[in-house]
């Protein structure tokens, strides 16, 4: 299990890290809004936000990271009044915890979210599915081959199913991944090369704005 954990608190997020990593779990920790935003675009399956940071506020980290990250969300932070509570449920976080806390608390809750979020690592649309374990695309019960590029943009889109997704943030999500530049005519061959391999007309152009996959 991968988690990006974001706390400036160096022994609260070394202490935190051993524990997980002692329970199965690898944590990438960032210290501050910035490292954050720049490690937000890897493969994790919980991440973990203190809404207090030097250079930022957790709560605007948050919806940046929601439009580049499909992780589920736990705000763990020394904010314990009803207001800030509150405001981390409304934005759509998957559960506040406050400091003081205790590590195997806090584990139950990463393990009750990712077993919540495992009937999502499979998803069917109409005779297309996407096993995101196994990173395998299927047509009709056949295996489509999708490099490494093209399955990324196309399971970004399944995870967003019925939302617009921007070409800023799909070009980001690519650069993240791959360290390779691609440009915005680029990625208009992409979604024209996953369409045709799919043979579907569910992957939509929204014009001057980005891409969105259909129920």
């Amino acid at each position: 299990m991968n988690i990006l954990l974001v706390e400036d608190n160096k022994s609260i997020s070394k202490g935190l890290a051993y524990y997980l990593h002692n329970n199965g779990c690898e944590t990438v920790i960032c210290g501050t809004y910035g490292e954050a935003i720049e490690k937000s675009g890897g493969d994790y399956d919980v991440i973990i936000i203190d809404i207090t940071l030097p250079d930022g506020n957790g709560f605007e980290l948050y919806e940046v990271i929601k439009n580049i990250n499909p992780a589920p969300v736990i705000f763990l932070t020394a904010l314990d009044d009803e207001d800030s509570i509150v405001k981390g449920f409304d934005l759509g976080a998957d559960d506040y915890i406050t400091k003081p806390f205790s590590s195997r608390e806090l584990l139950a809750r990463i393990r009750r979210l990712t077993r919540k979020s495992d009937a999502l690592h499979t998803k069917t649309i109409g005779d297309i599915a996407i096993d995101f374990d196994s990173r395998i695309v299927t047509k009709n019960g056949l295996s489509v081959e999708l490099t490494s590029l093209e399955y990324r943009i196309f399971s970004l889109l399944v995870q967003n199913i019925g939302k617009t997704v921007s070409r800023e943030i799909i070009l980001e999500k690519i650069w993240d991944i791959s360290g390779n530049y691609v440009n915005d005519n680029t990625l208009s061959v992409y979604i024209k090369r996953i369409r045709k391999k799919l043979d579907t007309e569910l992957i939509k152009t929204v014009k001057n704005v980005g891409y969105r996959l259909e129920e």
